[in-house]
């Protein structure tokens, strides 16, 4: 995976340098601790440190994101033999001590590039790879699944927040509250409650020769209508890819037309989160907009 340059934490609790990381390698898996460190990025919840060549450490950066990564390692182990694609399935776990409060994970690194940071028509090749793997982690969940008051809720249980958040500094407000309207109007989601990876941005998806080479972040994974995850047509994909994507999704699952309005609605919802940050994020505000273009009309 192509690492990006390290952003300016806004919410960083606990940074974790050179030092800190060999040192709990150290401390806890001693075998490792001879492998360089190197290519330091982080998202919003958690700092990953590549490892050697073939590995990486993901550390949360915040209170909030310590139960997300002890969410993948419990479940990922569980969910990768049904997704087609490569998953940072934790090898390792690190356990919270004096040095650090929380637990982390030893992980694959898969290689390719971040596709936020490739262009959106070299993404057509493998729309129907994404849908593969989507389509085959949205299976019904048990009971005991993580919950997210965020991802695969009703709509009408974010209409405030959601709301709020257009403004007229918003590009295509207009176009996103229309969408965010059409996907209320739409019927709920009335199956079981599926599986969901909870955030299929562009920044966790890793392509490599024109293939989907890996599924990242699991953090937000939970339960729900599979609606949430299937924005990821707008948030990835130009107009062919998002018809390639949907082609494959309704050929092995049928999704109806409500889901896809309902799916349009939460790509609408996302564009001025991802646009909230442009400075420390760039590539994250680049899917925003695009995004956002993506829902206006043509």
């Amino acid at each position: 995976m192509t690492a990006a340059p390290l952003p300016r934490h806004p919410k960083i609790e606990v940074d974790v340098d050179a030092d800190l990381a060999r040192a709990l390698l150290a401390e806890q898996h001693p075998d490792l601790a001879h492998l360089p460190l190197h290519g330091r990025t982080h998202g919003w919840d958690n700092l990953t440190w590549r490892l050697g060549d073939d590995l990486a450490l993901r550390f949360p950066v915040r209170a909030v994101s310590a139960e997300l990564v002890e969410r993948e390692q419990r479940w990922l182990p569980l969910l990768a033999d049904r997704v087609p694609v490569p998953l940072p399935v934790p090898l390792r776990v690190g356990r919270p001590g004096a040095r650090y409060p929380w637990s982390w994970s030893v992980v694959p690194w898969l290689r390719g590039d971040t596709v936020a940071a490739t262009e959106p028509a070299s993404r057509t090749a493998w729309a129907a790879q994404l849908a593969d793997a989507l389509s085959a982690l949205h299976t019904p969940a048990p009971r005991d699944a993580p919950p997210s008051p965020h991802r695969g809720v009703p709509l009408a249980d974010r209409h405030d927040v959601v709301t709020a958040r257009f403004t007229a500094a918003t590009p295509h407000v207009d176009a996103l509250r229309a969408a965010w309207r059409d996907g209320l109007a739409a019927a709920p989601w009335a199956g079981p409650a599926v599986w969901l990876h909870g955030d299929p941005h562009p920044g966790n998806l890793v392509s490599r020769d024109g293939a989907l080479a890996g599924l990242l972040d699991f953090g937000d994974l939970t339960s729900g209508d599979p609606a949430s995850d299937l924005a990821t047509a707008w948030l990835t994909f130009d107009a062919d890819g998002r018809a390639a994507f949907r082609a494959r999704c309704d050929a092995l699952r049928g999704w109806d037309d409500a889901t896809w309005l309902r799916a349009r609605a939460w790509a609408a919802a996302l564009v001025p989160v991802l646009l909230a940050h442009p400075d420390e994020y760039p590539l994250m505000a680049a899917v925003g907009r695009h995004a956002a273009a993506q829902l206006a009309p043509r």
